[in-house]
């Protein structure tokens, strides 16, 4: 079993540095987690999830930036900066998929993740949970045409969708 777990009156009455350090294992932007830290207690997980999401939408292009940085890269398992024990545990349980795949696909997936972070200046970010490596890499194909504009958000979409799974693991 994963840990840490809570639940959602654990999560409600710890410290703020205590909740801030659980949150950053969800996302990995500060201010995101400090803000989700502002707006507790929460009433129910639902109220969690959407307070989360809002928090989220709500913030800056560098607080996005920050959180893309606490993930590997498809196919590593070192993030760019440095993340919870936690956090390294949930990237490659959401990235096992890609453990065992042929090496032409993994070459490829570094190979376009390379292209990718020098064209946009970030790492290529997927919910890869439930995605075969050769979903992801299709999903890195169809995104790399993206212009700047286009792209952030769908990597904001996909770092929510990653922080929306790693919540309810720290309630389960």
């Amino acid at each position: 079993m994963d840990e840490p777990k809570h639940d959602l009156i654990s999560l409600n009455t710890m410290t703020a540095t205590e909740a801030a350090r659980e949150f950053l294992t969800c996302c990995g932007s500060h201010q995101w987690a400090n803000r989700m830290v502002e707006s507790r207690p929460f009433a129910s997980i639902e109220s969690l999830k959407l307070r989360a999401s809002k928090i989220w939408w709500d913030l800056e292009r560098d607080d996005w930036l920050e959180a893309f940085r606490s993930h590997p890269k498809i196919g590593e398992t070192k993030a760019v900066k440095d993340v919870s024990e936690q956090s390294q545990k949930w990237s490659g349980q959401e990235q096992a998929g890609v453990q065992n795949s042929p090496q032409e696909i993994l070459s490829e997936l570094a190979r376009l993740n390379q292209k990718y972070e020098s064209k946009f200046g970030y790492i290529f970010i997927v919910c890869a949970t439930g995605k075969s490596p050769e979903e992801m890499l299709g999903i890195l194909k169809s995104r790399i045409g993206n212009d700047s504009e286009t792209e952030l958000p769908i990597a904001a979409g996909e770092q929510a969708k990653i922080t929306e799974i790693r919540l309810r693991k720290l309630l389960e």
